[in-house]
């Protein structure tokens, strides 16, 4: 291998390497501030926008996005909470998508992963698209598959963007229609 060669895989092993402990650092800080951060609740669409980055920042924790979603739909428009909570969901789902361009080693070794990753390699953004939809933990699994297989991040991010602003839909509807339901039950 000439000199070149060699520099520009020390470069990307590097990058790799980076990016793994970005992600894993965001996850820890995330999980550590997790009370402290519902305060950005208060702030409106910007706030839930941010917590819902947050939210899907973490890599395999659980975080609360779903339910500050159904919250905010009772409290806001939930097409326009739908909206605000999928985009930020998305851009939190970065860090899932970096740690399997980083280290596809690391999750190769799970079932689930092996699976997930069969079927976006089959499938492509449909998958991306349905594993957005449904609420699961796998999710991050998904997200780093695509990293993994080399999926186009501006694909990644769209089809996860139309998943996760429909699911978001269904939960801030979900929201607002509570109100209403236990005013009735209230009267």
């Amino acid at each position: 291998m000439n000199e070149q060669g060699w520099l520009s895989g020390w470069r990307l092993t590097a990058a790799r390497i980076l990016m793994l402990l970005v992600v894993v650092a965001i996850s820890v800080y995330i999980f550590s501030i997790r009370d402290e951060v519902e305060q950005l609740a208060a702030y409106g669409y910007p706030g839930l926008f941010l917590l819902s980055i947050l939210a899907n920042a973490t890599v395999i924790l659980p975080a609360p996005g779903i339910a500050l979603t159904f919250a905010a739909g009772a409290l806001f428009s939930p097409f326009l909470v739908a909206l605000t909570a999928g985009a930020g969901a998305t851009i939190g789902e970065l860090t899932g998508y970096m740690a399997g361009f980083s280290g596809r080693g690391i999750a190769q070794r799970s079932d689930a992963y092996r699976h997930i990753e069969k079927w976006t390699q089959r499938y492509g953004g449909l998958a991306v698209l349905i594993l957005a939809f449904i609420p699961n933990p796998f999710f991050d699994l998904a997200g780093a598959a695509a990293g993994a297989l080399g999926m186009p991040i501006a694909s990644f991010l769209l089809w996860a963007l139309i998943g996760k602003v429909l699911k978001m839909l269904l939960f801030a509807y979900a929201g607002a229609a509570s109100i209403d339901w236990l005013s009735d039950i209230m009267n």
